[in-house]
């Protein structure tokens, strides 16, 4: 099902929203007064990047392996990552590189959905829950009148379902945060808007009692979390014109730098958790012309991550929110005949940083040309649990789905989970 924003021609005919100035301070300062709870912002590398080129650089390898980029110094003695994340290295002290993740899939699509969900995916098998659903559903506000869980820019949209934790946990998805929201306004005066969706209340309503089908409820559910939105003052956060031009222009102009300041604005406002997505159409996907490629898209996603970095430190938002770097695996130390890099799944490597994690480390270990993990195997169970418990999330609860007699477990049971302790 896709969410209310795609719903175009229904929220065409919404409801204007009140304007009101000033309303991120006043949220700002009343969560200054409460202890903040945990938020997730995901930036997710669409195609897998090279580990290799970016925070797993292997100088001393063969000519083969080593590839072009030349490490730096960050602000960690001792720690060094690529020349082109300049500016994320001067933030290093916020981070942890976890290099020794090892997973089980190499296929875009069965590895994208294995590190979203935490479980492989079999054919008519559980429609099992996104990371961010799952927050949504531990973590977000019932009454909360924009949705938990929110997803920007064009990627693979089928692994950021919420499952079978059903509609009120399905993201938002806003596929241009330059456009934002403007579908949201309306077209209609309150008092026929009122009267319209009165009359499709009582006609799903109708509907519901005679067929009980999940799509009505589905397609309630998102007209219900719409027009709640409509009239919500938070959904201010998704104009980005309300920011200063320096501002967006440290984030970067591309859409995934806008789409990092909309995560921070988004997060202000009590959103738990955010999924910024790089990489649309081949993405990092460099079985070709590896190099200037990821020295493109290292460049853009090292100035938007550091500035939501330093962002969220300037608001006092940083130890809440946990923000993860990640694709769906790295990419093979051979480098083609084609100057690129092939799926590689054996070893490769994430970021965390932020939500109060034990930054400036590198945990885990490559071998020399980056093949195989010798030093603190992380599998996807283990890094989901790790992510659940720095967001206060029991990974070992269960959950019961439709049609399915057993619970089901956050994260996988049926795998001996380790979480990453060195980060807590």
């Amino acid at each position: 099902m896709r969410s209310a924003m795609s719903r175009r021609a229904f929220v065409a005919s919404a409801v204007a929203g009140v304007s009101l100035s000033g309303w991120l301070s006043r949220l700002a300062t009343q969560a200054a007064e409460e202890k903040l709870a945990k938020s997730c912002v995901l930036l997710w590398m669409s195609g897998g990047p090279s580990h290799l080129d970016t925070f797993d650089l292997k100088p001393e390898g063969p000519a083969n392996v080593r590839g072009e980029f030349r490490p730096i110094d960050t602000s960690v003695p001792g720690i060094q990552i690529s020349e082109h994340f300049p500016k994320l290295a001067q933030q290093m002290q916020h981070a942890a590189v976890l290099r020794s993740m090892s997973t089980l899939e190499s296929d875009h699509q069965l590895a994208t959905y294995h590190v979203h969900t935490g479980y492989q995916k079999r054919a008519g098998g559980v429609a099992f829950p996104s990371l961010g659903a799952i927050t949504s559903h531990e973590l977000g506000r019932q009454d909360f009148p924009l949705p938990n869980f929110v997803c920007i820019g064009n990627g693979p949209r089928q692994s950021t379902r919420s499952g079978f934790l059903g509609p009120d946990h399905q993201p938002l998805d806003v596929l241009n945060p330059e456009r934002g929201t403007d579908y949201l306004e309306s077209l209609a005066s309150e008092e026929e808007f009122a009267r319209q969706y009165g009359l499709l209340g009582r006609l799903n309503s109708s509907f519901q009692k005679v067929y009980r089908a999940d799509s009505a409820r589905a397609h309630a559910s998102a007209l219900e979390r719409a027009v709640r939105m409509m009239n919500a003052e938070q959904k201010r956060a998704f104009d980005l014109s309300q920011e200063p031009e320096a501002v967006r222009e440290r984030y970067g102009r591309g859409s995934f730098g806008q789409g990092c300041l909309m995560a921070r604005r988004l997060i202000e406002t009590e959103v738990r958790f955010v999924e910024v997505m790089m990489g649309d159409g081949v993405g990092w996907d460099t079985h070709n012309n590896n190099f200037p490629r990821t020295k493109s898209l290292s460049l853009e996603a090292d100035a938007a991550m550091a500035t939501l970095i330093d962002d969220l430190r300037a608001r006092g938002r940083l130890d809440s929110t946990l923000i993860i770097w990640m694709g769906e695996f790295g990419r093979s130390p051979q480098i083609t005949s084609g100057a690129g890099r092939n799926h590689w799944a054996r070893a490769w490597s994430t970021v965390l940083a932020g939500g109060g994690i034990r930054g400036g480390q590198v945990v885990g270990r490559t071998d020399e040309q980056a093949a195989q993990v010798v030093d603190r195997p992380i599998g996807v169970s283990d890094f989901l649990a790790t992510v659940c418990t720095v967001l206060g999330i029991d990974h070992a609860r269960e959950n019961q789905a439709p049609g399915v007699k057993r619970p089901i477990s956050i994260v996988d049971s049926s795998k001996k989970v380790t979480v990453i302790s060195e980060v807590l």
